[in-house]
């Protein structure tokens, strides 16, 4: 089995698994919901589920997935190093777009304050 990146690299199971955020579905239901083959669901619910990202319990006549939250925490401690180094950039971003929004708004102020007045055009000399 591939590491945790390359099981969510996959469109369809990151869909699968978006579906699941909400509330635990029958295969049948994300079946419908992603108009996806049943015999491709099971097969990502299956690989999804030997990594540990899904949970199934039997209801019935039908087997209900939902999500296991362990290996995300897992990425989210892998990320975290990430967000912090991206957080200061971000944060350096916000302040420079106020300073920029700041610097507009005095240059602007300064101007006429009504607005844009209309362009004179000259009469010509008969």
């Amino acid at each position: 089995m591939g590491s945790v990146f390359e099981i969510i690299a996959e469109p369809n199971r990151r869909a699968i698994l978006s579906l699941l955020v909400s509330s635990q579905k029958s295969v049948g239901d994300i079946e419908r919901r992603l108009r996806m083959p049943q015999p491709t669901v099971s097969k990502h619910l299956r690989v999804l589920r030997e990594a540990g990202f899904v949970e199934s319990t039997v209801d019935a006549q039908r087997r209900l997935y939902r999500l296991n939250p362990e290996p995300f925490w897992e990425m989210e401690a892998w990320l975290a190093p990430f967000r912090r180094f991206w957080s200061g950039h971000m944060d350096a971003l916000e302040r420079h777009l106020e300073r920029m929004d700041g610097s507009t708004r005095r240059r602007t102020s300064t101007r006429n304050p009504v607005g844009p007045q209309p362009h004179k055009t000259r009469r010509r000399r008969k």
